[in-house]
């Protein structure tokens, strides 16, 4: 009796220290493993990752999408596709959904406190929209005014901080923020000014004032952790390489017009 206690207690021995050693699992080593890439990105924000009249997904972060899958696994098809919107996204990552997030996502010190980032691969500047017959014409005019925003977004942040007797007005995706700003229910709709020209390209009643208040650098986000540093280091590599052959200016001008 006394040395099958023994064998037990040297069996759960050696299960409990094989799995302290355990090393976690590599991402890219998973990605290579099942031939595909998961990445998040917006649904509804043209020009960076919208539906077309077809149903089919375009935009500038979907073309960076494939063609990171491309250089990894040699197709730009081996990719999935996963909506976010900007109060879902980081959810979405650390939740292990998707191996990245390519989602017109700036980089912000509060977000490097849960998040790790690519190299910058775009820089937006935040703008106001407005009815083409308003008469605001800057931050100075919002005082007291209804102001639409993106829950989640750093224009959410920054009208506070700007003009903080504004009256902010959330939305969950960048859809609603425009079907709101439509309907009258706000004044200005502040978001990035790439994501604003897309909204403006297809409706002429309203127009973007000419000032940009920030710089919003865009990058890739990735989950804090070990395994997912090898791929995050490939994908940076991508991107210098993108810089320097001119890749990246093809797909500025391929999808943004101003």
């Amino acid at each position: 009796m006394k040395r099958c206690i023994i064998a037990l207690i040297s069996i759960i021995s050696i299960f409990l220290t094989t799995a302290c050693n355990q090393q976690p699992s590599n991402l890219m080593e998973n990605i290579l493993k099942n031939d595909k890439i998961v990445v998040g990105v917006k649904f509804d924000s043209k020009p960076f990752g919208y539906k077309d009249q077809n149903g089919q997904l375009q935009g500038f972060d979907v073309d960076l999408a494939k063609k990171i899958a491309k250089d990894i696994l040699g197709d730009e098809n081996k990719v999935e596709f996963v909506e976010v919107t900007p109060a879902s996204r980081i959810l979405t990552l650390t939740s292990g959904k998707v191996d990245m997030i390519i989602a017109t996502m700036s980089i912000t010190p509060q977000r490097q406190q849960i998040v790790n980032f690519s190299i910058p691969y775009y820089v937006a500047g935040q703008a106001l929209m407005t009815p083409i017959n308003s008469d605001i014409e800057g931050l100075t005019d919002l005082r007291d005014k209804k102001v639409i925003v993106v829950l989640g977004t750093t224009a959410e942040r920054n009208i506070k901080q700007l003009v903080p007797s504004s009256i902010i007005k959330g939305y969950k995706s960048d859809y609603d923020a425009f079907s709101a700003l439509k309907s009258g229910k706000g004044d200005a709709l502040i978001n990035d000014d790439t994501i604003l020209a897309g909204l403006v390209a297809d409706n002429k009643n309203f127009k973007i004032l000419s000032k940009r208040y920030t710089q919003e650098p865009y990058a890739i986000a990735f989950r804090q952790d070990e395994e997912s540093n090898s791929l995050r280091l490939s994908v940076n590599h991508i991107l210098e390489h993108m810089q320097l052959n001119g890749e990246l200016n093809r797909l500025k001008n391929k999808w943004i017009d101003f």
